[in-house]
């Protein structure tokens, strides 16, 4: 290993951990082996400060077809086809700490960052517009839509 990396303290990014070349864990394997299985679904559930947001990003960047950020790391061996998708990443840690009359507002505010890429419908009760959401880009790009949900249990505390 290269004398000169620096670990990546308290970095959550994938992309800004392997664009800096900090000390990165390949955990990338797991990645190929997850999608090669038969589920749809997948639910990680890990003790805290135990990388889950870090493999959320690292997650995002591989189905936003990112290659060029996992050179050199197993997945690069594995996979063949760097097809990309439409992710919708969702943080629910913005909503930690809100009110519970606040909490379907708040949702709603997450749904804005893709609002000017899917042009969907807002003026709808919350499920609605995660449909719509869904829908849109799908019907934008053609392709399976990507749902990754980070901290979701934020709403429960």
């Amino acid at each position: 290993m290269n004398e000169n990396r620096r670990y990546a303290i308290g970095i959550q990014d994938f992309e800004t951990i392997i664009t800096n070349k900090a000390v990165y864990i390949d955990k990338t394997e797991y990645i190929h082996k997850m999608i090669q299985s038969v589920g749809n679904f997948f639910f990680l559930s890990r003790p805290r400060r135990f990388g889950k947001t870090l493999f959320v990003s690292t997650l995002q960047k591989y189905f936003e077809g990112r290659k060029d950020l996992f050179e050199g790391l197993a997945i690069s061996k594995l996979e063949s086809d760097w097809e990309s998708y439409p992710v919708l990443r969702f943080d629910l840690s913005k909503v930690k700490g809100v009110k519970v009359n606040q909490v379907e507002e708040c949702l709603s505010g997450l749904l804005d960052d893709y609002e000017n890429v899917y042009d969907f419908k807002r003026n709808q009760p919350l499920g609605k517009q995660f449909d719509s959401l869904i829908k849109a880009a799908y019907e934008k790009t053609g392709k399976k839509v990507v749902i990754l949900i980070d901290e979701y249990d934020a709403i429960m505390l």
